[in-house]
């Protein structure tokens, strides 16, 4: 397996572990807070730009970064050339600890906890709006209207499409999800009958099991 191939599959795992996010919000805080203190209003902007056009745009630095072959000195040594001239002091501070930790394969996670972080302290909260179909952007600051009258929260919208939803919609805050979707009313239709059902065939059984008289 290429080196490139070990790297994808590793941050993959890595995105889906429950236990790394967690670690990824305790450096994600630590990077907030330090923005804050410094007065850095563009260190998030820093991350997603350092990840997309230097790690993504140059998966041989990411291979070496993230890999084993290179020890953490080293890394620190590299970040600090390529990252602090053009850096702010607040993230190549912030991207050496996490090199000395052998965390820099969080990095994506610690960008999205951060965003979190951020929106939350400022006021806003992500939420996810899944349609059938795209919405037209008239649908879409609509339903932001919608949300930003029922939150005591400013929505920032992410938008997506799954056609398996038929129609409707499906809203999703943190861990709640608010679903008005067909195919979920169908499916709570059909349970409702299979409920019915299995209720009248047990009726039946009853009735039978105790006949007049007994």
């Amino acid at each position: 397996m290429a080196d490139g191939q070990e790297v994808r599959t590793r941050v993959s795992s890595v995105m889906d572990d429950p236990s790394a996010r967690a670690i990824a919000r305790v450096y994600a805080v630590a990077l907030v807070d330090a923005a804050e203190s410094a007065g850095v209003a563009t260190t998030l902007e820093e991350l997603s730009s350092f990840l997309a056009d230097v790690l993504e745009a140059h998966p041989e630095f990411h291979s070496i970064l993230v890999g084993m072959a290179v020890g953490r000195d080293q890394k620190v040594a590299m970040i600090e050339r390529v990252v602090g001239p053009v850096g702010s002091p607040v993230l190549t501070s912030f991207l050496t600890t996490v090199a000395r930790h052998e965390r820099l394969e969080l990095l994506p996670l610690v960008l999205d906890e951060a965003r979190l972080i951020e929106n939350r302290r400022g006021g806003r909260q992500s939420v996810q709006v899944t349609s059938s179909h795209a919405l037209e952007p008239e649908a879409v600051e609509s339903i932001r209207v919608a949300l930003d009258s029922a939150f005591p929260f400013t929505p920032i919208l992410e938008t997506r499409v799954d056609s398996s939803l038929i129609g409707g919609l499906v809203i999703q805050v943190d861990n709640t999800v608010y679903d008005s979707s067909l195919r979920t009313r169908i499916r709570q239709l059909r349970d409702r009958m299979r409920e019915r059902s299995l209720h009248e065939i047990q009726g039946g059984r009853d009735r039978f099991s105790h006949p007049a008289g007994d």
